[in-house]
């Protein structure tokens, strides 16, 4: 079958509902999976490499929660989420033959994810929705500024108005940040990832995904350091 030709139905519902309890399931690289899941998970591949839909749609199965959720978190956006999430399992498809069983497929369709997540950001110039609302890695929403202390807050009578100020300030701040430091600061912080597998993810090092982090987080110390 062509790859143009399947369609990856979306998960139903396309974003977890609150107060549901959604399974987190571990990104693992390949020398930290299981050997029974590990050899279970490669004999997928190699069927679906052969042809069985069958194969790939198991492999479907097995991450397609993960994947949405990952999009939603890293975009911001349902629609730009689904959308990823459907191109992200045809490049899979499409590919398939090129995987060369050096990782775990959830770490090699991970990577495909993070990158159309970056290609999106690279493109877009400006969030239409209100970012200091985010995406944890169960789907569920989370305030940025739940975690930056405003000790003035409790004297303020216009209390919503400085946070409001506080929030624009660190959307700001992490605009400010070139798409792989964000997608770095974010992988770590708030889907609290390993180094070594955020490197596998974005196909580098684990001791370039560590200095870009530094870079992420100086500059965004540097940047909030005025509402201290």
């Amino acid at each position: 079958m062509p790859a143009d030709a399947l369609r990856i139905l979306s998960p139903s519902p396309s974003r977890p509902v609150a107060g549901s309890q959604p399974s987190r399931q571990k990104i693992q690289s390949s020398r930290e999976m299981d050997p029974n899941a590990r050899a279970s998970e490669n004999e997928l591949i190699r069927e679906a490499q052969q042809g069985s839909r069958t194969a790939f749609d198991s492999l479907v199965r097995q991450y397609d929660q993960a994947v949405l959720r990952l999009a939603l978190h890293l975009t911001g956006s349902e629609q730009d989420a689904e959308d990823i999430h459907q191109e992200a399992f045809l490049k899979a498809y499409r590919y398939l033959g090129n995987f060369r069983f050096e990782c775990s497929f959830y770490t090699w369709i991970y990577r495909i994810v993070t990158n159309l997540c970056l290609d999106l950001l690279r493109r877009r110039k400006s969030r239409r929705e209100d970012q200091a609302v985010m995406i944890d890695s169960s789907g569920e929403e989370m305030d940025l500024l739940s975690n930056v202390s405003d000790e003035r807050a409790s004297a303020n009578p216009d209390r919503e108005l400085s946070r409001k100020f506080l929030g624009e300030r660190i959307l700001s701040a992490l605009d400010q940040l070139t798409p792989r430091e964000r997608m770095v600061f974010e992988l770590k912080h708030y889907q609290g990832l390993r180094l070594r597998t955020i490197g596998e993810m974005l196909n580098t090092t684990e001791e370039t995904a560590k200095n870009t982090l530094f870079r992420a987080t100086r500059k965004l110390r540097a940047n909030l350091a005025q509402i201290r």
